[in-house]
C-alpha cells in the first residue's frame, strides 16, 4: 500500500482541511515548514519521504469561486517529475478536455461535482486508457455526494477509485473501515484508495491488511504522527 500526501489549495495557499467545512479552512501550520506556500509545503513533504504521487484539491474551483491555476502551474514547473492527482471540480466533458490540454496532472473527478451519471460517462468517453480519470466517491456524514446511481453501480467506476470521507478529514475518528470494506467487496480488481481519517501507522497498516491500494494523508504527516520511520515500517510490512 502507498501513502499519497494531500495539499488543499485556497487562494493560492495550502490550507488545513478539517471535516470538509471548507469555508473554515485556514492556512496550514506544520511542523515540517514555516510557511503555507505550496512549493514550500510540497518540498517539506518530499523531505519526509519520496512519495510516488501528490494529491491536490483546488478548493476554489470545487466551490465555484475561481481557481488555483497559477499555483498548479507553479507546482508543475517546480516538480515536473512528480505525478499529480488533481481534483479541480470537473463537472463535464468540456471541463475534462480543458484540463487535459493544460497538462497539469491526472484528473480526479469528485462525485460531488457531478450532476448526473451521463456527465461522468461523457468524461470517461473522452479519456483514453492511459489517461482515464480517477473517480472520487465523496461522502459526508454517511451521505453520498453526487448522482446516487454512480455509487450504486460499480460497473461505472474506472480502474482507480478514491473513497473520500469528508467528515473524517483532519479529524481523530480514524478511517471509515466499514464503508471501505463494503466498497472493496464491490470494486472487483479496481484499486481503491482511502481518504479521510488516517491518524497513524496503525490506521495505515489496517487499511493495507484490508487490501486498500493507498491512503491519502495530510494531518498525520504535518504533525509528525507519520514520519520517515513509520513510513519505512509500513513499506516493509506491505512489500
Amino acid at each position: 500500500m502507498i501513502l499519497i500526501p494531500v495539499i488543499d489549495l485556497k487562494l493560492g495557499t495550502v490550507v488545513h482541511a478539517r471535516a470538509g467545512e471548507r469555508r473554515r479552512y485556514r492556512p496550514i501550520r506544520s511542523r515540517l515548514c514555516r510557511g503555507s506556500g505550496p512549493i514550500e509545503v510540497i518540498g517539506a513533504l518530499l523531505g519526509v519521504h519520496p512519495f510516488a504521487a501528490l494529491y491536490v484539491a483546488d478548493l476554489d474551483r470545487i466551490e465555484g469561486e475561481g481557481d488555483n491555476l497559477p499555483a498548479l502551474t507553479a507546482i508543475r514547473r517546480a516538480y515536473p517529475d512528480l505525478p499529480l492527482w488533481v481534483d479541480s471540480g470537473l463537472a463535464s466533458a468540456s471541463d475534462y478536455l480543458a484540463w487535459q490540454q493544460r497538462g497539469l496532472g491526472l484528473a480526479v473527478v469528485g462525485s460531488e461535482s457531478l450532476e448526473s451519471v451521463a456527465d461522468w460517462r461523457r468524461i470517461g468517453a473522452e479519456g483514453g486508457a492511459a489517461e482515464a480519470p480517477i473517480l472520487s466517491l465523496d461522502f459526508r456524514n454517511n451521505e453520498f455526494l453526487g448522482p446516487a446511481a454512480l455509487a450504486a453501480q460499480p460497473a461505472l467506476w474506472p480502474r482507480q477509485v478514491i473513497v473520500m470521507s469528508l467528515d473524517r478529514v483532519g479529524g481523530r475518528s480514524g478511517p471509515d473501515v466499514i464503508r471501505l470494506a463494503a466498497i472493496l467487496r464491490r470494486a472487483g480488481k479496481r484499486r481503491v484508495y482511502a481518504a479521510g481519517g488516517v491518524r497513524n501507522l496503525s490506521d495505515a497498516s489496517r487499511l493495507a491488511e484490508m487490501g486498500i491500494a493507498g491512503a491519502l494523508v495530510a494531518s498525520a504527516l504535518h504533525d509528525g504522527r507519520l514520519g520517515p520511520a513509520e513510513i519505512a515500517r509500513l513499506a516493509a510490512a506491505t512489500s
